[in-house]
């Protein structure tokens, strides 16, 4: 199994998955010719994708899925509601409705060999999901966007062997910084976006024996730094105790607008 981030940030995320013959994108958030860019990068032709999978209908996330499906025709993955966001969207174009395929929150489902879990998330979007991937005794996970975690998303990402999971902004440098307070409120709301520490506090919780390696994703361009994320995410991590170089657990913080942290497990 492989994970390799074509992009993740505030302005736009993509991820790829593979697994055997079975080859997966995570949302498509970014413009065709970097998706095309990210997926050669990663030696990997469109025509071998086999499925989208939309965590949700916001643009970081979609402004690129109708012009790629267009090209490029392909089963999409997403919850009901996120569908009928998606469609009635002027930005997405005309575009086979056929290729969608409703998902529910917290469902399972098989994408070739692969089987992937769809886990419900507190963002605000219609109905938000993060996405868990299994085969055979290899799993990752691709969780961003999510104002907080409750205990089934805990208990849906235990004995994973890799995550990308988001570590979107520092507090202090939210607070100080120059969004307006409505948006500043978001961010940190239970439907906004984790910190540098909530994500810290998360995998706490979720890291196990099986874990081998954590992508740092989804960075605010404005209230975060990739050193900042990295360090305040393992400092976290030790004041509860966990030592990442003890555990032999790889930390990386993906490139917001290139290809980058291509693991495999």
């Amino acid at each position: 199994m492989e994970i390799a981030s074509i992009c993740s940030g505030s302005s736009g995320n993509c991820i790829l998955i593979k697994s055997g013959d079975t080859n997966v994108l995570v949302d498509v958030g970014v413009a065709k010719k970097r998706v095309l860019e990210g997926l050669d990068y990663f030696n990997t032709s469109p025509n071998e994708i086999d499925a989208i999978l939309i965590t949700h209908e916001h643009s970081d996330h979609v402004k690129g899925l109708g012009v790629f499906l267009r090209a490029h025709p392909v089963s999409v993955y997403a919850t009901k509601a996120t569908i009928e966001n998606i469609l009635a969207s002027s930005s997405i174009g005309e575009v086979d409705k056929e290729l969608f395929e409703e998902i529910d929150s917290d469902e399972e489902f098989f994408v070739g060999g692969l089987k992937v879990n769809s886990i419900s998330t507190s963002h605000d979007a219609s109905d938000s999901v993060c996405y868990r991937f299994d085969d055979g005794d290899k799993s990752c996970a691709v969780v961003t966007d999510l104002g907080y975690y409750h205990d089934d998303i805990v208990e849906s990402l235990k004995d994973l062997n890799a995550i990308l999971v988001e570590a979107n902004h520092d507090l202090k440098m939210l607070e100080v910084g120059p969004y307006p307070y409505h948006l500043k409120s978001r961010i940190w709301s239970n439907v906004g976006h984790l910190s540098n520490e909530a994500c810290g506090q998360l995998l706490s919780e979720i890291i196990s024996d099986k874990m081998q390696y954590i992508i740092l994703g989804h960075l605010s361009k404005d209230n975060n730094y990739p050193e900042l994320a990295f360090e305040t995410v393992r400092n976290e991590l030790m004041f509860k105790n966990i030592d990442l170089n003890d555990l032999g657990i790889e930390i990386q913080v993906a490139k917001r607008d290139q290809p980058s942290c291509d693991i495999k497990i």
